[in-house]
């Protein structure tokens, strides 16, 4: 199946709008119009539409008949549904890696990455997230299956809001670096059953303090929504 391609223009309207989305910068249910959106972008109705195609298709919005598109936030059971579909796919990974002979030369370049975490002034919230995303994208990556790393991009894009919270956390450098390097001596040793248990313990961590975070971006959207 080819992958589709958009226009220029389509490109930079979803990518707005997914990070608006996000971000909860749209409160439950916002209806997003063509003819807003044309006037905001300046740009013709073909590429607003093309751009609010993709992002129902991939379920940051929803079709209504009659009445264009509404942003789809996700609920609480969804957020920790995705956790679980995120876990199983990243246990998957881990399996797989660790069952190789050969080496894998993504995990030298990801060890002195997180070591050198571990003695340097913790990062910025925003940087740490993207490190921890990067570190478990190219995990992903070094298994070679693209099907499942496009899986998991879009599962990472609909947490960041929520992870980005789990990362403001004191302790959460500290504690992400020793997760990440048991993970990756885990794989080095071969040891499956090890890298499967440690990386359950990093995701579960951040899954139990994310039900906390869940509750004040639903508090921030309800306070949007009812000024």
């Amino acid at each position: 199946m080819k992958e589709r391609k958009h226009s220029s223009r389509s490109t930079s309207i979803i990518s707005t709008l997914k990070s608006r989305i996000i971000g909860w910068e749209y409160p439950l249910e916002y209806r997003l119009t063509e003819e807003v959106l044309c006037k905001e972008f300046g740009v013709s109705r073909s590429p607003v539409r093309e751009a609010l195609r993709e992002l129902a298709t991939h379920g940051f919005l929803i079709h209504m008949p009659h009445r264009g598109y509404v942003v789809k936030q996700l609920n609480p059971q969804e957020i920790l549904e995705i956790y679980d579909v995120r876990m199983a796919l990243e246990l998957f990974v881990v399996e797989q890696l660790a069952q190789r002979g050969e080496p894998i030369k993504e995990i030298e370049d990801l060890k002195q990455t997180w070591t050198a975490l571990l003695n340097d002034p913790p990062p910025k919230v925003e940087e740490l997230a993207e490190l921890d995303t990067r570190f478990h994208e190219t995990l992903a990556q070094a298994l070679g299956n693209k099907t499942l790393l496009d899986e998991l991009r879009v599962l990472n894009e609909r947490l960041l809001v929520f992870r980005m919270s789990d990362f403001g956390r004191p302790e959460r450098t500290h504690i992400t670096c020793h997760h990440h390097l048991n993970i990756l001596a885990r794989i080095e040793d071969k040891d499956m059953a090890g890298a499967c248990k440690a990386m359950r313990e990093n995701i579960e961590d951040g899954r139990n303090y994310v039900s906390l975070a869940i509750k004040e971006v639903l508090a921030k959207t309800y306070f949007m929504k009812h000024p």
